[in-house]
């Protein structure tokens, strides 16, 4: 409308909307949406109606139109799908505490309507924590049939290095700081096993490019806590990873092993210059693992991948304690991210596969 506005801005991992008048002052409305989750909005001032896009973990995606003179809130155009009932399931938000230095972290955690905390729900764990990059609530199909067809867990954790609190959460997961997004993580699967969620042996983590740093970095510093890990198209080199393609854009968020004062930190996390020389516990063996990548990924060097799982081979393959599977699968004709719809679904497949066989659930 000519004489209001619309605000949309993240709060507590969702899209909160206010509509205010010209002076700034806040004005009531009827702008609800059913569940948290994440909006865009279109309009314009020579008009008395605007538009709003929504979307959220059980909500395909949903257009509503707003009247800006009746306050009316109408569903618009709704996406269906096919199968898909999203009664049997619930979304809930929880807070954890980190484990080294006690901040505070949202996650959202996916189920079947009125699951039982036995401490044995096969659960998937998903990250990313960098860049600024927030996860906000959106729409998965493969999500969904984790939940129906195994009746596990799905978890999408808000990780420091995210956008979901400002700059300040941002540089608090970055450089010298990166340590705290692997301890969120971690603390994470310490929540979900300590509210009887799961357990180690059904634990799986997964991540994607940053997010793939995440999943290799967390396995080898707490193979105890995960039964699977799989890492997509991660950067696993954190020594070279500037000297490869568009590497050198990404110093800001992990600094630089050139400078003398970045490598340490660098060195301490990086996955590959910190696989195990050896397993001295019967159960710290490397949990199962799956890198994925492509050969064309112009972003992330495929040689990450390569020389990771190379290196888990060479130093684990021997060992009678190591009986997890330490495996690499490569897209070809793909780069950072799969080049068509039936490459991105075989890719889905292969690594659900791989996660159902680890963590010894069945498909039903």
């Amino acid at each position: 409308g000519a004489n209001k506005m619309l605000l949309r801005y993240n709060a507590n991992v969702q899209t909160v909307v206010k509509l205010v008048d010209l002076n700034g002052a806040e004005l009531n409305h009827k702008i609800v949406f059913p569940a948290a989750g994440s909006v865009s909005a279109t309009g314009s001032k020579l008009f008395d109606e605007g538009f709003f896009s929504f979307t959220s973990f059980l909500y395909p995606g949903s257009i509503y139109r707003y009247d800006f003179k009746s306050d009316a809130l109408t569903l618009f155009k709704e996406i269906t799908v096919q199968g898909f009932d999203a009664s049997q399931f619930e979304t809930k938000q929880v807070f954890f505490q980190s484990n080294k230095d006690g901040e505070k972290v949202p996650m959202y955690i996916l189920s079947p309507k009125g699951l039982m905390l036995t401490g044995d729900n096969p659960t998937i764990v998903y990250g990313y924590g960098g860049f600024d990059i927030s996860l906000m609530p959106s729409f998965s199909v493969s999500r969904v049939l984790w939940l129906k067809h195994v009746g596990g867990v799905y978890v999408s954790t808000n990780l420091r290095g995210g956008g979901e609190y400002g700059e300040q959460w941002h540089k608090a997961g970055t450089k010298d700081k990166k340590q705290n997004v692997f301890d969120d993580f971690q603390s994470a699967a310490e929540y979900l096993i300590a509210h009887k969620y799961t357990n180690p042996s059904k634990l799986a983590i997964e991540g994607g490019s940053n997010g793939g740093l995440l999943v290799a970095a967390c396995c080898t510093q707490r193979p105890d806590l995960y039964r699977c890990g799989v890492a997509n198209c991660g950067v696993l080199d954190m020594l070279r990873f500037h000297k490869f393609t568009i590497g050198y854009a990404w110093t800001a968020d992990y600094g630089c092993a050139d400078k003398a004062n970045e490598f340490d930190a660098l060195y301490r996390y990086s996955p590959l210059h910190n696989v195990p020389q050896s397993i001295e516990q019967d159960n710290a063996q490397y949990p199962c693992f799956m890198a994925t990548t492509a050969d064309h990924d112009d972003r992330v060097s495929p040689l990450h991948s390569f020389k990771f799982v190379a290196e888990l081979q060479h130093r684990l393959s021997a060992e009678e304690k190591q009986h997890n599977p330490l495996l690499i699968r490569i897209e070809c004709k793909s780069g950072h991210g799969s080049s068509s719809l039936t490459k991105s679904i075989e890719l889905r497949a292969d690594t659900m596969a791989f996660i159902l066989h680890c963590l010894g659930v069945e498909w039903k």
